[in-house]
């Protein structure tokens, strides 16, 4: 048999916004047996590589080189050599000041088949994301993009400063923060005005970007007032006026927020992909994880007798999904369910219903037990049975309440939440550093499993100054009865409705 070839990918993983990364990005990594990334390619992308993907960090931070180029080069022949994928993951554009050409001629002469994938370069987006556009009918039509890491001491210079400071409408400085006083000195020298606009952007496309604007003449003092450090961009020429005016990314609401996410992975996108949308920064800490019950049995059993039923509720997305998985390993669809009538808490699990052809006929006003009891008064239920497939460990006030008022019920199990495993090192080093702003709860699981990944020595020295946001009342209760201090409790038991709690407390604070 022939052994197999291998092959590598360097791939652009874009400026810093996961979803910045190309599609076929996306893929090559998926498909990669060895994943080889730098310090700018964002560390959630890694999470499409597969469980046994061989995952290899070899950034470059502040002249802190974990790998000198040319040892990057030999692990990237040699494992492609041992018939390996290799995926090289490299921020922004490969070809755009990313040492890629050099990379892709190691491997054209070690005979290696590979393929460029570009990337979404920082020199492009991260002015976008500021609302600098780089070309503009009304002030320039052309651009052009410096390394701003030459060494200003070197005797001659691969810079045209005079072509440059005369002859291009919008320059884009790429690693100039250490060497911003030489490069205005440059462009003062030959010919560039001393109130041309210029910026400066950290960070750009993510949560925790700055923007600092000043003019050639201000713009060093501007930025070492503001602080401004490396990753960053310049931006050069009178486009950067229209910052005033275009600027849309940083008026989200939760920008430079960082927050922890502490649902089950499986059901975390929902609020993940709507605190990223208001500006957040995401931590996922899944503190639980849904599994199957300890047995079918009492599901199975439950489901073959369905047409003794005239009600079934659901309390979760999860109870949704459980019941109908079963439902289908039986051979049944929802057909077996035309005589029954059914009831959800919350909207999300109205909504799953629907996926499966189902309307419900109740959809109480709140997203709790309770309410559902208040609207099962209006129905006369007095020796009807009720089936309610939900979580082991759920409250026991529905089934309570509903046998008071005449109904017979059944409870079955149809998942349970268990405490997912945890490395809390990186949340712990968070809070530590005091750079975590809330931690999230969406259920009493959740405050459970995420106060047992704590300390409990330092637990309150740790969560001091942290914002805690709770889904709704009952969550809320849990976490003041283990010891937190909730400041946020959402109106609305949803997902969107805990971000809009979220919204206007920190609007409140400002």
């Amino acid at each position: 048999m022939a052994a197999k070839r291998g092959k590598v990918y360097l791939v652009g993983a874009g400026p810093g916004a996961p979803e910045l990364i190309t599609v076929k990005g996306v893929r090559c990594i998926a498909e990669a047996d060895v994943l080889i990334y730098d310090y700018l390619a964002a560390k959630a992308l890694l999470g499409h590589a597969r469980p046994t993907c061989e995952c290899i960090y070899v950034g470059k931070q502040g002249g802190d080189h974990t790998l000198a180029q040319e040892e990057i080069n030999r692990l990237i022949v040699a494992k492609a050599k041992a018939g390996k994928i290799v995926t090289r993951l490299k921020g922004g554009d490969p070809f755009i000041f990313g040492r890629g050409g050099e990379e892709a001629e190691v491997l054209a002469a070690a005979g290696i088949t590979f393929e460029i994938v570009p990337g979404v370069t920082s020199a492009i987006a991260a002015p976008a994301y500021a609302g600098i556009p780089l070309t503009h009918r009304q002030f320039t039509s052309t651009v052009a993009f410096v390394t701003g890491h030459e060494d200003p001491e070197k005797d001659d210079s691969n810079i045209d400063w005079e072509s440059l400071a005369k002859g291009i409408g919008t320059l884009v400085f790429l690693m100039g923060v250490k060497n911003l006083p030489h490069i205005v000195d440059c462009l003062r020298r030959y010919g560039r005005p001393a109130d041309t606009p210029v910026a400066m952007v950290r960070w750009g496309t993510t949560s925790r970007q700055q923007t600092v604007t000043g003019t050639l003449d201000t713009i060093v003092e501007c930025a070492r007032s503001a602080g401004m450090r490396a990753p960053a961009i310049i931006i050069i020429g009178r486009v950067v006026r229209l910052r005033d005016t275009l600027q849309w990314f940083e008026r989200r609401p939760l920008l430079g927020k960082q927050i922890v996410v502490t649902r089950a992975r499986a059901q975390a996108s929902d609020l993940v992909r709507r605190l990223n949308e208001l500006g957040a920064e995401c931590l996922e800490c899944p503190t639980i994880q849904v599994v199957a019950p300890e047995s079918w049995a009492p599901l199975d059993v439950a489901i073959a007798a369905l047409s003794s039923y005239h009600w079934l509720i659901f309390t979760s997305v999860n109870g949704v999904d459980a019941f109908f998985e079963r439902l289908s390993s039986q051979g049944l669809d929802v057909r077996a369910l035309g005589h029954v009538r059914t009831a959800a808490i919350g909207p999300a699990t109205a909504e799953r219903l629907r996926c499966f052809g189902l309307n419900t006929d109740i959809l109480p006003s709140t997203y709790q037990a309770e309410s559902v009891v208040a609207a099962f008064a209006k129905e006369p239920i007095q020796g009807l049975r009720i089936l309610l497939p939900r979580a082991t460990e759920a409250r026991a006030v529905l089934p309570e309440q509903l046998r008071r008022m005449g109904a017979e019920v059944d409870e079955v199990p149809a998942y349970r939440t268990v405490s997912a495993e945890q490395d809390p090192d990186s949340l712990i080093a968070g809070l530590r550093d005091n750079r975590i702003d809330m931690v999230t709860f969406t259920s009493s699981s959740t405050v459970h499993n995420f106060k047992a990944l704590l300390p409990e020595k330092s637990a309150q020295d740790l969560l001091k100054g942290v914002v805690v946001a709770c889904i709704g009342s009952i969550t809320a209760e849990t976490a003041k009865n283990l010891g937190f201090q909730v400041d946020i409790i959402a109106d609305v038991f949803t997902i969107e409705g805990l971000c809009d709690a979220i919204v206007k407390y920190y609007r409140r604070s400002r």
